[in-house]
């Protein structure tokens, strides 16, 4: 007799801490109304031991009004980073719940509180980014990611924000699942003038971005694509490796992912700068001639190979691909600004020459030799330098290296002129 009156008290005690709960979840909905999130969440606290054991109603509801007082506190600016995570893992673990119970009340209210929770993180993560706070940002990038894993490109985003923080150990693993995934970023991006704010919006297809123009909300319309970060990702993520000491996994890395996109030519750059980092030199070359094999007349492509043959101390081959890349798009302005500055390298030892001269007539003689070279330099540059302040005009470095070197060679004419239109 004594065991049936163990059990029933065993069952009176379950009872009586099922409805204490209950009351303490209430008694938390109330402090939030209230306007006291703070409370809540203490309340809530308190009654964590027992819902575990509660029906699964009631552990959604307890996940609800715990997702809605910390998503609370973050819209008060209180610990804003942590109170969102913490209210979407509230919100996930709610949905995970009723999902696997069937019974779905609180789901759809948390699902929109996560799509305003993804929103807050993006737009804080801009913020601290635009407030050089990148680490911060870039976890903020990262968290909107675990929200929403279709939306890959705050995964992206958050392994270039770790790296602009040089925060290399975090960037590693995403720049590592970004490649799992394959992602590449590719597509195209609609967008239009607002006539209200004066900036450019962006839209998901170019239907809703016409119609906004039709509407007269937006003007100037333009549609562009968006070309593939492969090339840009498993740089980064080679280079750390390289900077790791891991070279052959670096290697490895770029090679599985040119198999993966045999077509994407920047994989290929990657490849080639990294046998370049490495001091490879005959690798390296193989693979320019390769690229340049594929895509003679890619001027994106010859421009990246300057780049990587002037970051070699390699200027002739600087200069050959620049100028081919001209050839082929004349309005190509940063190869004019890259080949401008691979000439105006060459002033560098010239004036670090005529520094050491004395005052003998043997030493003022080189003097007037090295001065003349020095002005062939700077007449040799003013054709690029001319052309890309024309391309770009509101560029004021452009403008301000051709001013410069409008004064050095006493050219008081041009000097004035270009001063005119700064």
């Amino acid at each position: 007799m004594k065991s049936k009156y163990v059990i029933l008290a065993s069952a009176l005690l379950i009872s009586v801490a099922t409805f204490a709960q209950k009351d303490q979840i209430k008694s938390a909905e109330k402090a939030l109304k209230s306007g006291d999130a703070q409370g809540a969440i203490s309340i809530l606290k308190d009654a964590e031991n027992l819902v575990v054991n509660a029906k699964d109603v009631e552990q959604a509801q307890y996940y609800f009004v715990k997702g809605n007082a910390y998503l609370d506190l973050a819209t008060k600016k209180v610990d804003e980073s942590k109170s969102l995570s913490l209210a979407a893992e509230s919100y996930k673990k709610l949905i995970d719940l009723e999902k696997e119970s069937g019974k779905l009340k609180y789901s759809t209210q948390a699902a929109t509180s996560i799509a305003q929770i993804k929103g807050n993180l993006i737009n804080s993560a801009i913020a601290d980014t635009q407030a050089n706070k990148n680490a911060e940002g870039a976890k903020k990038l990262y968290d909107a990611y675990l929200l929403d894993k279709k939306d890959t490109i705050n995964l992206y985003y958050a392994a270039s924000t770790s790296v602009n923080a040089q925060d290399y150990d975090s960037a590693l693993p995403m720049y590592e699942e970004l490649k799992k995934l394959n992602y590449s970023g590719k597509g195209t991006s609609y967008t239009a003038l607002n006539k209200a704010s004066g900036n450019e919006d962006g839209f998901n297809t170019a239907n809703e971005r016409d119609l906004a123009v039709k509407l007269g909300t937006h003007e100037k319309p333009k549609t562009e694509s968006i070309p593939s970060k492969r090339g840009e990702i498993y740089k980064n993520l080679a280079l750390i490796l390289v900077q790791k000491g891991r070279i052959e996994d670096a290697k490895k890395a770029i090679a599985d992912a040119r198999k993966t996109n045999p077509e994407d030519s920047s994989l290929l750059l990657t490849e080639a700068n990294l046998y370049l980092e490495t001091k490879d030199f005959d690798t390296y070359k193989k693979l320019v001639g390769e690229a340049l094999q594929k895509d003679p007349n890619n001027a994106d492509l010859l421009f990246n190979l300057g780049v990587i043959s002037g970051n070699a101390k390699n200027p002739a081959d600087a200069e050959k691909y620049y100028l081919k890349a001209i050839e082929i798009n004349p309005g190509y302005t940063n190869a004019y600004l890259n080949l401008a500055a691979l000439k105006l390298e060459a002033e560098k030892p010239i004036i670090d020459e005529m520094n050491k001269l004395g005052n003998s007539a043997k030493d003022m003689k080189r003097y007037d030799v090295l001065k003349a070279q020095r002005e062939s330099v700077f007449k040799g540059v003013i054709p690029y330098l001319k052309k890309a302040n024309e391309l770009d005009p509101k560029n004021e470095d452009v403008a301000k290296t051709l001013l410069g070197v409008y004064k050095a060679l006493e050219m008081t004419a041009e000097a004035k002129a270009l001063k005119a239109t700064m």
